[in-house]
């Protein structure tokens, strides 16, 4: 874990809330000048605390009507296995997130789609034939309540 400081934690709630402001802006707001400001966002994104920048995008908006969650068992656990699946979604644009879970249950995946024709394609064509796939089980979102990047600071 990081070691930050109070500044540190501004600049990154601000940065969190809104990744596009400038730094000169960036420092006003956490009351720094802007030099140092500069240099601690650019330590934090060498040590990796900042991952990266991005438009939060309204899949809707672009023609991706469907959210589905999928949870996948795997027929075999081993490392290679768990590893070869990993990076098979990966590949998959439509997988928008992969988590490994414990439990009954190996990934659930995030996964978005244009319309339901286009998600069963996909479930078909490549998901269940995914390497070492044994289940798939699926649910479509309803809507969502609540969609917060990042982590709360």
């Amino acid at each position: 874990m990081a070691n930050l400081d109070e500044i540190d934690r501004r600049l990154l709630a601000e940065l969190q809330a809104e990744g596009r402001v400038t730094n000169v802006e960036l420092a006003q707001r956490v009351g720094l000048t802007a030099p140092p400001c500069l240099r601690r966002v650019r330590g934090l994104e060498e040590e990796g605390v900042i991952r990266g920048y991005h438009a939060d995008l309204d899949p809707s908006k672009l023609g991706f009507a469907i959210t589905v969650f999928a949870m996948v068992s795997l027929k075999s656990q081993a490392e290679a296995s768990l590893r070869e699946f990993e990076e098979h979604m990966r590949e998959l644009p439509e997988v928008r997130e992969c988590h490994m879970l414990n439990g009954e249950i190996d990934f659930i995946l995030k996964i978005v789609s244009k319309d339901l024709q286009s998600f069963q394609e996909f479930l078909t064509g490549k998901l269940t034939p995914a390497p070492n796939v044994e289940s798939v089980k699926t649910s479509l979102t309803i809507r969502t309540a609540k969609q917060e990047p990042g982590v709360p600071l």
